[in-house]
């Protein structure tokens, strides 16, 4: 679902909110598992942003051990948060050369990938950091995010409702399905599924940015600026509200929804 970050300068629906911006339609986000999520389809929670000494601290820890599982799990971590998306890739792929098989390794390396929208492979490793017999949600939920992020929504769907069938109040899970609805034009189904979601007592301002979203796809601009006011300041919730009625009147507006900065959409996804 799961990051999900995941937008430029210019002003966008939700740019004060990179977790929830519009750019989560095709993918996040969606939530990687548990927030990715950053980017677009939720990871649960979504990455705070790490300081340069932080960072720098991190990498020399890294650099000093490489072999440490833990030191690369961190820096890679805090590289994300950062939006170093390329570097977490390389941190992260070197470690699983040297683990192959370590399915923590390999989650972390899938949405690194995901926030460097290489969703193919990212498809493909996150099938290895968990197992048929003991499937991982979150992993589940970042594999949905990849697939829709390739426009293959309805086997995103399945990973999701896979995901549901472990955690079925998840909300960050039931985002990123409300979301790939929308991706298809459900958008009736995806209401339904984001107001469920954003009724979960852990339901995050992404969902609730989500939410507002669809609500504003639909002409339902009064709700959905009602929504937006609750994480952002009233002429923020405004300014982005009217973005997205400019968005909406557009002849494609499907095609704007899908790269409002130029980029796949993202959903969320679990960090």
């Amino acid at each position: 679902m799961p990051q999900a970050q995941f937008l430029p300068a210019r002003r966008a629906v939700y740019a004060r909110s990179r977790a929830a911006s519009l750019a989560a339609l095709t993918a996040a986000a969606l939530a990687l598992g548990g927030c990715v999520s950053r980017g677009g389809p939720q990871t649960t929670g979504s990455l705070a942003g790490a300081g340069a000494s932080q960072v720098e601290a991190l990498g020399k820890r890294y650099e000093a051990a490489p072999n440490d599982k833990a030191a690369a799990l961190a820096y890679a971590h805090a590289l994300r948060a950062n939006d170093q998306n390329a570097q977490a890739v390389a941190v992260l792929e070197a470690t699983a050369l040297r683990i192959p098989k370590d399915q923590e390794i390999l989650g972390a390396y899938g949405k690194a990938l995901i926030d460097a929208g290489r969703f193919q492979q990212a498809e493909e490793v996150l099938t290895g950091a968990h197992s048929p017999d003991r499937p991982d949600w979150r992993i589940l939920s970042a594999q949905g995010a990849a697939a829709d992020q390739q426009g293959a929504h309805e086997r995103a769907q399945r990973y999701y409702r896979t995901a549901l069938k472990i955690v079925p109040d998840e909300p960050s899970v039931l985002s990123n399905l409300g979301l790939s609805y929308a991706l298809t034009k459900r958008l009736g189904e995806a209401e339904a599924m984001l107001r469920k979601a954003a009724r979960h007592p852990n339901a995050n301002a992404r969902v609730r940015q989500n939410l507002a979203l669809v609500l504003g796809l639909q002409g339902k601009f009064a709700e959905a600026e009602t929504i937006v006011r609750q994480d952002l300041p009233p002429a923020d919730a405004a300014a982005n509200v009217a973005y997205l009625k400019t968005m909406v009147s557009q002849p494609d507006r499907w095609k704007a929804m899908r790269g409002l900065d130029g980029k796949p959409a993202r959903t969320a996804q679990a960090e």
